[in-house]
C-alpha cells in the first residue's frame, strides 16, 4: 500500500517553502523535519505542553495538534522567525537578561506566546502576562523570571516605538 503524500506551500519566517506531507503529518514535524526548524519542540504531543507554539497567520497555535495539510498557503512564524538580521528581539534579549529561562525546552513556546500577547496588548499587566502564558509550561523556573521578561520586554518594545 502505497502513502498518499499532499503538497503544500508555507511562508516559513518570510520564506516560501513548498513540501509533500502525508495527510496525518503535525505541523510541529514538517517544520522539525521535513523544513528544518527545530524552535518549536515536540513535548507533550497534546496541546498541554505549549512547547511547540509557533504562529500561523499570527495567532499562536501549538503546532503539535494542527495538521500540515490544514496550513497549505499560510504564514508561519518560528521562534527562528523573531530574531531580525542575526539581532535579537527585544523579547529574547529580555528572556536572557531576566533569566527567564534554564534549560530552555519551553523557551521557544514561551516567547511565541508572549510576542502575541505583546502585538495585542503592548503593555500587559502581570496578571494578563500570567494568564496568556497559562498554556505554556515550565518545569523548571517558578514563572517569575518569564512574567519579568515580558514585562520588561514590553517596556523595550514601547520605548523603541516612542524613539522611531
Amino acid at each position: 500500500m502505497t502513502q498518499e503524500y499532499h503538497d503544500i506551500t508555507l511562508t516559513v519566517n518570510g520564506t516560501e517553502r513548498e513540501l509533500s506531507v502525508r495527510p496525518q503529518t503535525l505541523l510541529v514535524h514538517a517544520l522539525r523535519e521535513d523544513l528544518g526548524y527545530t524552535g518549536p519542540k515536540v513535548g507533550c504531543e497534546s496541546s498541554l505542553c505549549g512547547a511547540c507554539t509557533v504562529h500561523v497567520d499570527g495567532d499562536p497555535v501549538k503546532s503539535c495538534t494542527l495538521l500540515a495539510v490544514r496550513t497549505d498557503g499560510a504564514e508561519i512564524t518560528t521562534v527562528e522567525g523573531l530574531a531580525d538580521d542575526g539581532e535579537l528581539h527585544p523579547l529574547q534579549q529580555s528572556f536572557q537578561e531576566e533569566h527567564g529561562l534554564q534549560c530552555g525546552y519551553c523557551t521557544p513556546g514561551m516567547l511565541m506566546t508572549a510576542s502575541a500577547l505583546l502585538e495585542a496588548e503592548p503593555d500587559p499587566s502581570r496578571e494578563e502576562i500570567r494568564a496568556s502564558l497559562e498554556g505554556n509550561l515550565c518545569r523548571c523556573t517558578g514563572y517569575q523570571n518569564i512574567v519579568n521578561a515580558v514585562e520588561s520586554a514590553a517596556e523595550k518594545l514601547s520605548a523603541q516605538e516612542a524613539s522611531e
